[in-house]
């Protein structure tokens, strides 16, 4: 084989510019972990919604569910999908062919991963803006998920254009980022949307764009 024909990530290149028909294993498998994580934060925070009796739901961050009755399992959610981003990154960046394939976004969700288990790790604070130093390495790793997992979102979404067997999937994918992205900065400049009702609106974005890509890189482009 040709020097030619390995590209960066390691994987070889169909002969005479032809189309890979099946998704690369190591990047399916990378989909099937992400679908966990997702679906595993889902139901939790679902279900905290309704046990969780003391708390109205359209004011309180889903932050604050983490202390208290059945916080331990609420903070559990928070860490599912930290892997699941990170392996979102990787499955993307060995899937898409040639030049496509990118290291901003693989980096991007591997930081908003291990943000994601730094705001899984610290509580939130009573009071805005935090006083003690985990209430504010919570906020500001809250921050950082979301900052990179919707910046990583954008730059993904933008880089399926270039593979020709995911290409179809682009303007969904990038559709969905942008409004997500947009409202993020709105949920975090305009303080007057309710903070719980805002806070997971932001949140069930972020998973809905993480579960559909996901469910691309498990079943893969052949099946679409």
């Amino acid at each position: 084989m040709a020097r030619s024909d390995i590209p960066r990530h390691g994987r070889p290149t169909p002969p005479h510019g032809g189309l890979r028909a099946t998704t690369d294993p190591v990047a399916r498998a990378c989909g099937i972990v992400t679908l966990v994580g997702v679906a595993i934060i889902t139901v939790i925070s679902l279900v905290a919604q309704f046990l969780r009796t003391d708390l109205n739901w359209l004011t309180v961050q889903l932050s604050f569910y983490a202390k208290g009755p059945y916080g331990a399992w609420v903070q559990a959610g928070f860490f599912a999908p930290a892997p699941g981003l990170a392996a979102l990154g990787i499955g993307w960046y060995r899937e898409l062919d040639g030049h496509a394939h990118n290291v901003a976004p693989l980096a991007l969700f591997v930081v908003a991963a291990i943000a994601l288990c730094f705001t899984a790790a610290y509580f939130t604070d009573p009071t805005e803006p935090p006083t003690t130093l985990h209430g504010k390495i919570h906020e500001w790793a809250a921050f950082g998920t979301f900052v990179c997992a919707t910046t990583a979102m954008l730059v993904q979404s933008w880089r399926l254009r270039l593979d020709p067997r995911w290409r179809k999937h682009f303007l969904s994918a990038f559709v969905l980022a942008v409004i997500t992205a947009i409202y993020f900065w709105i949920y975090a400049l305009v303080k007057p949307i309710p903070r719980g009702l805002g806070e997971k609106a932001v949140i069930a974005l972020v998973l809905l764009w993480v579960w559909r890509s996901a469910w691309w890189l498990a079943r893969g482009p052949a099946d679409r």
